[in-house]
């Protein structure tokens, strides 16, 4: 069972503090995770329980979302691409940001498509969200989730268009690199983008029960069950998932 510390007692510790939702395997914070064990970067895991008014959480960090990482006195950091930005300047090596300008494009390019606004957790989110919110409930963890992803039944509806465009999209670029000989997004070494993909794909399809212990309810919601937006996904997408978590992360998941 992975350890946490309470906000309350978070605040006044040094070094790197990474608040995590906790007794779920969140894609964003799965993401910041694999980041930092990556590149081995210590940190005090802290506990962000989903549902509640995180008012703790406010107070520190100005917003309620996890994950958010605070380095020592510096300002909190939300964004995935701040948090990977941090990690980058703390400790350079191995590199997870392509040197190359173009490389650097597509990678931020594809990685906003898979965790930014919009994007395919994003989207996923929303189809989530339709059968909990469509009947107009208005409290709870779906109301709050609701507001924060911008749910309407317009949005859902058009959600599953989306997810198959993105994943089309990542399906062309590992095919490519494929061809090219590469077994990782961009270029030929291991980059911030192979770890996005294989966090999030858990909204594809979780890994097994033995690496991945969550509840039927959850592993059923997680599961993309669409038919037609499921074959827009190569089948190489989940293969690079697992071949990612067994080379580079950590099993089984700890949450």
């Amino acid at each position: 069972m992975a350890e946490y510390v309470e906000i309350e007692d978070a605040r006044d510790l040094p070094g790197l503090r990474l608040v995590v939702t906790a007794g779920a395997p969140g894609p964003f914070g799965e993401a910041a995770k694999g980041i930092l064990h990556v590149k081995k970067i210590r940190y005090t895991r802290v506990r962000q329980t989903p549902g509640e008014s995180d008012e703790a959480l406010r107070a520190w960090t100005a917003q309620t979302s996890a994950p958010v990482a605070i380095y020592e006195d510096e300002r909190p950091r939300s964004g995935w691409a701040d948090i990977l930005t941090l990690a980058e300047r703390l400790v350079p090596e191995p590199c997870l940001i392509p040197e190359k300008a173009w490389d650097r494009v597509r990678m931020f390019g594809l990685a906003n498509e898979i965790c930014g606004e919009g994007g395919f957790g994003w989207q996923r989110r929303l189809t989530l969200l339709h059968p909990l919110l469509q009947g107009g409930a208005g409290e709870g963890v779906p109301a709050l989730l609701g507001r924060k992803y911008g749910y309407s039944p317009e949005a859902a509806a058009a959600a599953p268009a989306r997810t198959a465009e993105i994943l089309t999209a990542l399906s062309s670029q590992l095919r490519d690199q494929q061809r090219r000989g590469s077994g990782f997004f961009i270029g030929k070494a291991l980059s911030a983008l192979d770890l996005y993909w294989a966090t999030f794909s858990a909204m594809l399809e979780p890994l097994p029960p033995d690496q991945c212990s969550m509840s039927e309810m959850l592993r059923a919601g997680y599961t993309l069950s669409d038919p037609e937006v499921r074959k827009t996904a190569d089948p190489l997408l989940l293969e690079h998932r697992d071949r990612i978590y067994r080379d580079y992360l950590e099993l089984p998941l700890d949450f």
